[in-house]
């Protein structure tokens, strides 16, 4: 699905699924140059594909890449992790505090918006351990990690 979105034909989408390969196995490639996306957005593209999940709480063992975490707080709150808009919702990943307590949040602080990014980070994969991406459906959807609904 990936290849599809972002490769201009058949040879690009072949390339960039062998760079796809080799980033998440660290084998090398031999031209990775002439990928048709570049920066950001291949940092994005390849942190997505990392941790695209299969079923509801697919990947929930594995740390996700800073650009994920990155894109997810930009869409949840403008990247403000000190963000209390008055929506019952706090910090960069906009956390509900019933939610903060269930997953250990409060030995770090006593709401999303007062801890710092590495609490709200490590509160964050502990949520979606047990909630999956689902825990943020709609950016998890706008930035990929979650199937569209049809």
């Amino acid at each position: 699905m990936l290849c599809a979105r972002n490769a201009a034909g058949p040879a690009s989408a072949l390339l960039l699924t062998a760079t796809l390969t080799a980033a998440l196995t660290a084998r090398p490639i031999a031209a990775p140059a002439a990928l048709p996306i570049a920066g950001p957005a291949l940092a994005l593209a390849l942190a997505r594909a990392a941790v695209r999940p299969t079923g509801p709480a697919a990947d929930v063992g594995t740390p996700a890449p800073e650009a994920v975490r990155d894109a997810l707080a930009d869409c949840e709150s403008g990247g403000d992790r000190q963000a209390d808009t008055g929506n019952g919702y706090y910090g960069g990943l906009q956390i509900l505090p019933a939610t903060w307590q269930e997953a250990g949040g409060p030995q770090y602080a006593p709401r999303p918006d007062l801890a710092d990014r590495a609490a709200q980070i490590t509160v964050a994969e502990e949520i979606r351990r047990l909630q999956g991406w689902q825990a943020w459906s709609g950016c998890a959807r706008r930035i990929g990690l979650l199937d569209r609904r049809p």
